[in-house]
């Protein structure tokens, strides 16, 4: 479009800004269109053609179902490898458990006879100091009283 096909025409100004009107010339007769006005005409395609699109949309569909049975398989295995570390590691946790509860039973069962066998010492200390008393020893004679 040349130039000389526009008129510009000022229609007010302001503090703001200014409106133009733009006035486009009519289009001339040899100019070419910028843009088709309908979409281009598609050349009649062959049987053999047809059939040629067909099996490789086929082949696509086949390539596409094979890629989605991997990422599946893919995704299977990976979920059995997460189960076995989880069974893996509860396994693992469980014997701990019994071991920390096997030692501190253990632990608690030394202590506890150790704890016996002290009382038991305290018993015999005691029984025999009073079976001596009850035979005629005199306690505070025997310590010694001073005179």
């Amino acid at each position: 479009m040349a130039t000389s096909d526009i008129q510009v025409k000022e229609l007010e100004k302001r503090a703001s800004g200014q409106a133009f009107e733009l006035i486009l010339g009519p289009r001339s007769k040899e100019a070419a269109p910028e843009f088709p006005l309908s979409p281009p005409k598609k050349k009649d395609l062959s049987l053999e053609e047809i059939q040629k699109k067909l099996e490789a949309a086929e082949e696509r569909r086949k390539s596409h179902e094979a890629e989605v049975l991997k990422q599946l398989a893919e995704k299977r295995e990976h979920e059995k490898e997460v189960l076995q570390k989880a069974i893996e590691e509860n396994n693992n946790f469980s014997k701990m458990a019994e071991e920390k509860l096997t030692h501190k039973m253990e632990a608690n069962k030394e202590n506890r006879e150790a704890q016996m066998a002290a009382k038991l010492e305290r018993l015999r200390e005691k029984v025999c100091v009073e079976s001596w008393l009850c035979l005629g020893g005199n306690v505070s004679v025997k310590i010694g009283r001073a005179k």
